[in-house]
């Protein structure tokens, strides 16, 4: 079974995409509440998945994945941003940076449901 962490700021955001993934049939997600918090919940497990916010505070998305792709356990590890950015710069820097996927809040379950799928079945 994959296991998965949020990263976004928000705790409602939070429990939505859980719940989603939960009812979707991903039991296994962490959550963090920022960059940093991502980062350091990264660092003590290991994850199939990260699906992470833009805009934080103390560490935002951007420099998250920057940071996740200098380690080698997830150099290859799918990443999907999940924010309200939706211009096509935000986007461009979102992949320059090291992104798998984009999807804009506020997001369809079953929108999300399937992007995880596809970047899990890679």
């Amino acid at each position: 079974m994959p296991k998965i962490l949020i990263v976004d700021d928000s705790n409602m955001l939070r429990d939505m995409v859980k719940y989603a993934l939960n009812e979707g049939g991903y039991p296994d997600v962490v959550e963090a509440v920022d960059g940093v918090d991502g980062l350091e919940k990264a660092k003590s497990a290991v994850f199939d998945l990260i699906v992470t916010d833009i805009n934080m505070p103390n560490m935002n998305g951007f420099d998250l994945i920057v940071e996740l792709r200098k380690l080698p356990t997830y150099a290859k590890t799918p990443i999907l941003t999940l924010t309200t950015e939706k211009n096509d710069d935000m986007k461009a820097k979102g992949k320059a940076v090291g992104a798998t996927g984009w999807i804009v809040k506020p997001f369809v379950p079953e929108q999300l449901l399937k992007a995880v799928g596809i970047v899990l079945s890679r």
